[in-house]
């Protein structure tokens, strides 16, 4: 599924409850409306109070915690037309996680109490809101059976997969993404190393499965590119 199509999803449109553009850019700022993250700021942290949900307009953002040898763990990288700070929805008091801008990056914010007033009145916006925790359960099975039953590269091809699934943009017979992550980010998604990931990249340009560089990756054959992870 496209990352865009995540404001409409099965004809869902919730696009103008969770973020108006009716009123002009500065008065929706006054109102805390939208929200805008320069690249490598911190947007929440552990404790900090859990109220409100952030819609990402455009840019990225990573949710990611620290083990007790304060080793940083990524648990997701979302982008454009993605939600996060969503478990102050099924009651988490404070936040238990952080989340940091990895580009520039604007929000629409609805704080707890105006998504349940929507959510009275609007039945759409539950089936979005059902759909995204839905998948995010799903997608949380899926990492842990790949962490259980893959070796490191199959994971990284997998990643590489998915993620051309979800965010690639088709471009004749190749796909198209921009902007992808880091090596590095690569790694802490996988449970692997950055050499490990690096590695594997290399390989598999050197097998013309795909090209890379820092602002787009190229999936050349994604047919050929899944059967790496058998």
């Amino acid at each position: 599924m496209q990352a865009q199509s995540l404001w409409h999803l099965e004809n869902v449109d919730v696009t103008h409850l969770l973020c108006p553009t009716k009123l002009g850019n500065e008065e929706l700022m006054a109102q805390k409306k939208h929200c805008q993250f320069k690249k490598g700021e911190v947007v929440y942290i552990p404790d900090d109070l859990s109220d409100r949900i952030f819609f990402i307009t455009e840019g990225q953002i990573k949710i990611s915690v620290m083990n007790e040898d304060g080793k940083e763990i990524t648990k997701s990288i979302l982008g454009r037309g993605e939600v996060f700070g969503e478990l102050a929805m099924l009651g988490e008091q404070k936040r238990h996680d952080y989340a940091t801008a990895l580009a520039d990056t604007n929000t629409c914010v609805v704080t707890l109490d105006e998504l349940r007033s929507l959510m009275r009145d609007r039945s759409e916006i539950n089936l979005f809101f059902m759909k995204i925790f839905g998948g995010r359960q799903l997608e949380m099975e899926r990492r842990l059976e790949s962490l259980i039953f893959r070796d490191s590269r199959s994971r990284i091809v997998e990643f590489l997969v998915n993620l051309t699934r979800t965010k690639g943009q088709r471009v004749g017979y190749e796909w198209l993404i921009r902007n992808p992550v880091t090596h590095q980010e690569i790694a802490n998604l996988t449970a692997t190393s950055r050499q490990t990931v690096t590695t594997t990249l290399n390989d598999l340009r050197f097998k013309k499965l795909l090209t890379f560089n820092r602002s787009r990756l190229l999936i050349r054959d994604l047919d050929k590119l899944t059967e790496e992870m058998r």
